[in-house]
């Protein structure tokens, strides 16, 4: 199960998210997202737990949760909408020929 992790404060690291979680059962992945210019945390993560009963016990658990001075907002994460991505565009300029 995928779950999303927000609110996290600047200086979390993955090390931080996976010691958090494993108290619940065991965690398969943990990323924590960062800006791939500053390489700064963005604020938010993902955690992959293969158990669902594991996965819904730590969202209950941690969810409002201090991690580093902030309350974090643990829940299921959703899947991306379709057609949100960058696509090809349509329509556009284009210079007149005279």
């Amino acid at each position: 199960m995928n779950i999303f992790v927000g609110n996290l404060a600047r200086d979390v690291t993955e090390q931080d998210l996976q010691d958090l979680f494993a108290a619940f059962g065991k965690v398969d992945t943990v990323s924590v997202i960062k800006d791939k210019f500053t390489g700064e945390v963005r604020g938010f993560g993902f955690v992959e737990m293969a158990n669902r009963a594991e996965a819904m016990a730590a969202i209950s658990g941690l969810n409002g949760k201090q991690l580093k001075g902030q309350a974090i907002n643990v829940n299921e994460a959703r899947q991306k909408a379709q057609g949100t991505g960058g696509g090809p565009r349509r329509g556009g300029g284009g210079g007149r020929r005279y």
